[in-house]
């Protein structure tokens, strides 16, 4: 199953975003095989003000245990995380579901 993850991050969290993103950079990378794309979501003035990843799990129970393992989750810099069942048809330009 596919998701889209869009996770905004508290009030005043960006410093301690800033902080703990060298972890969540290398929670990323042991969890590639489940990533389809992410990225940080930009205020008008292009600071980072939250999160969208697109990721592939057998389930949501997995998913979940994803998050609940997130770093972002765990230091509560994510404030709001909203989850929705996604069918990726194109990534990078290439056919890839129906």
């Amino acid at each position: 199953m596919q998701f889209v993850i869009t996770a905004y991050d508290g009030e005043g969290m960006l410093d301690k975003r800033m902080e703990v993103r060298p972890l969540h950079l290398e929670g990323m990378e042991r969890l590639k095989k489940h990533l389809i794309a992410a990225g940080g979501l930009l205020d008008d003035e292009g600071k980072l003000k939250g999160s969208a990843l697109i990721m592939e799990f057998q389930n949501r129970e997995e998913l979940d245990k994803y998050l609940a393992n997130e770093i972002y989750a765990k230091e509560h810099v994510w404030d709001k995380i909203t989850v929705e069942r996604m069918n990726v048809v194109y990534a990078r330009g290439e056919k890839v579901g129906k």
